[in-house]
C-alpha cells in the first residue's frame, strides 16, 4: 500500500534526477561552447575548433571538474586570456547553456 508520504518521497526522487541530468547536459554544453571560445581566441576553427572543444571535454573527465579545465585553458590560452577571463566565460556560458537546456529539454 503506498502512501501519501512514498509518493511525495518518489517524487521528490524523480525532481533530483531530472535536475540533475538538466545539470549534466548543461554543463556539456557549456564546456564545448567553452572549448570553442578558446579555440577561436587560439585562431582555430572548423574542425580543429571542434577537435580542441572536444579536449576541453575530456579534460574535465580525464581530470577532474572546473578546475582541470581551467588549467588546460590557462595553459593552452597563455598570453591569450587570464585565468579571469576565463573563470568569467565559464560563468556566462553556463548562464547561456542552462537556458538553451531548459528550452530543449
Amino acid at each position: 500500500m503506498t502512501t501519501t508520504f512514498d509518493k511525495r518521497e518518489e517524487g521528490f526522487e524523480n525532481q533530483f534526477a531530472h535536475d540533475e541530468e538538466l545539470r549534466f547536459k548543461a554543463i556539456a554544453r557549456r564546456n564545448k561552447m567553452l572549448g570553442l571560445w578558446a579555440a577561436g581566441l587560439l585562431g582555430k576553427s572548423g574542425a580543429d575548433a571542434e577537435d580542441f572543444a572536444k579536449d576541453v571535454l575530456l579534460a574535465e573527465f580525464d581530470e577532474g571538474g572546473d578546475e582541470a579545465i581551467v588549467r588546460k585553458l590557462v595553459n593552452d590560452l597563455a598570453g591569450k586570456a587570464s585565468e579571469q577571463q576565463i573563470r568569467n566565460q565559464m560563468n556566462t556560458l553556463l548562464a547561456q547553456a542552462v537556458e538553451q537546456v531548459k528550452q530543449t529539454g
